[in-house]
C-alpha cells in the first residue's frame, strides 16, 4: 500500500472536501473511522483499506498530519473549509441538489432522501458537486433536484454544512425532481 498517496487522500477528505466523501466533522474536525474508511471503500484503489492501514500512514508519515484516538479521526491543520458544522436549521436556498447511484432511485422515490446510517442527507449547492459525489457511487450518477424552499416552507429541517453543503434529516419524494 502507498501510505503517502493515503495521507493525501486522507488529507483531502478531512482537510478539504469532507461533503465529497459524505463525511460529517464534529466542531472539532473529527470523524468516526469506520465512516472515512466507508467512503474511501468506494474507490477500487482503497477498498480492502483498514484501521490498521490508517494507523500505519500515520506511524510512517514524517509529517503529523492526523490523530485517531476513541475510534476517530481528524486532520491536525491544514483545513480550508469552515470549522464547525452548525447544525440550526436555517432556510435553505430555493434548489439544492443530490448525486445518486442509479441503483437507489427506486427506493427514494418510494421513501425520499434518507441518511441510511448518517446522522444527516447531504445536499449539495451546485450541480457539479452533486455529481461529483454521485459518481463515487456510480459513473453515471442521477442529479436529482431538491425543491428546498417548499419542503422548507412545510416544515423539513435543513442545517448549514458549508459554502457547498447542506444538510437535511430526510427528504420525502413530493420535494425531489427525479431528472
Amino acid at each position: 500500500m502507498d501510505y503517502q498517496e493515503l495521507s493525501k487522500e486522507v488529507s483531502y477528505a478531512l482537510r478539504h472536501a469532507p461533503w465529497e466523501y459524505e463525511l460529517e466533522l464534529d466542531e472539532n474536525g473529527w470523524v468516526e473511522i469506520d465512516q472515512l474508511l466507508d467512503s474511501l471503500r468506494f474507490s477500487s484503489e482503497w477498498q480492502h483499506i483498514s484501521e490498521v492501514d490508517l494507523n500505519t500512514m500515520i506511524a510512517k508519515s514524517e509529517k503529523k498530519r492526523h490523530e485517531i484516538s476513541n475510534g476517530k479521526i481528524r486532520a491536525l491543520y491544514g483545513h480550508s473549509i469552515p470549522h464547525k458544522i452548525i447544525k440550526e436549521a436555517k432556510e435553505p436556498p430555493e434548489i439544492l441538489y443530490h448525486g445518486t447511484a442509479r441503483y437507489f432511485v427506486p427506493l427514494i422515490k418510494e421513501k425520499g432522501l434518507i441518511p441510511k446510517g448518517r446522522q444527516y442527507v447531504h445536499l449539495s449547492v451546485d450541480v457539479g458537486t452533486a455529481l461529483q459525489v454521485g459518481k463515487r457511487r456510480d459513473e453515471k450518477p442521477v442529479l436529482l433536484k431538491v425543491n428546498a424552499k417548499n419542503a422548507w416552507g412545510e416544515g423539513v429541517n435543513f442545517y448549514l454544512g458549508n459554502d457547498k453543503v447542506w444538510l437535511a434529516d430526510q427528504i420525502p419524494s413530493k420535494y425531489i425532481d427525479f431528472e
